[in-house]
């Protein structure tokens, strides 16, 4: 009952904010959609132009996760949790908060780097649409090789059967990503890997002393439990782990 009650009310309420717009129903205005013709080609390129945003937004999170620092941050992330053995706090949604949150300060110099090249040239009429798109990819695309490692792309170029790119402009997208994909899963893999040490040593130590004590019915893990948060605590892990995650694009 104490969860439906949410729902009743934003239903009086939707009920209320309602009421007035159903009583002047006859003074708003009609929106309608079709297909007519049209002899203005301009009239077609703004179609195109929606249809372009509408199809960018339907990718906007492929995009985020696979071309941005998003999937680095968040792997660690994962880690961490399964580290500390935490599996409900901190909630996963306000893990992937965090994590975009700091995709985004992290991007945010690459993207308002496109946005001066590409897109404001192209919006003021100085450019047209395909310089448009070079020019707002090409921060992007020297973020990523920034991050990629020769071996994770050749690997791909080889894959694809395609011949060597003989400068980084020439690294097409579908060899560039994957490779950039994987070279993210073994970096946040090798962060991982160093979170868990210290928190190990707590649970070999906790399990020893608990044996060493005869308490072999007392689980290892909720007596560790507190000891690696008090751990984490002292020595203010989300500061460390926050300025190394952001430090290793740099």
């Amino acid at each position: 009952m104490t969860r439906a009650v949410p729902f009743i009310l934003a239903g009086i309420i939707a009920l209320i904010l309602l009421a007035p717009v159903s009583a002047h129903a006859q003074s708003l205005p009609k929106i309608s959609i079709g297909l007519e013709k049209s002899d203005n080609p301009a009239d077609l390129s703004t179609t195109l132009q929606i249809l372009l945003v509408l199809t960018v937004l339907s990718l906007a999170p492929s995009i985020v996760i696979t071309m941005t620092s998003f999937t680095r941050i968040i792997v660690v992330l994962s880690f961490l949790k399964h580290a500390m053995g935490t599996q409900q706090m901190p909630p996963s949604q306000l893990m992937i908060a965090l994590a975009l949150i700091l995709t985004f300060f992290i991007m945010s110099p690459v993207f308002m780097t496109a946005y001066e090249q590409g897109i404001k040239p192209y919006t003021a009429g100085t450019i047209d649409r395909t310089l448009a798109i070079q020019k707002a990819m090409a921060p992007i695309r020297d973020f990523m090789l920034r991050q990629t490692r020769e071996k994770d792309l050749a690997l791909f170029v080889n894959l694809a059967n395609l011949p060597k790119p003989a400068t980084p402009a020439d690294v097409p997208l579908r060899a560039l990503i994957p490779g950039f994909m994987i070279s993210e899963l073994r970096v946040g893999f090798q962060i991982g890997f160093v979170l868990f040490i210290p928190f190990l040593i707590i649970d070999m130590v906790v399990a020893s002393v608990l044996m060493s004590m005869g308490m072999l019915m007392l689980p290892p893990i909720m007596v560790a439990m507190p000891f690696k948060i008090l751990l984490f605590v002292l020595v203010d892990g989300w500061y460390l782990l926050v300025q190394s995650l952001v430090s290793s694009f740099h």
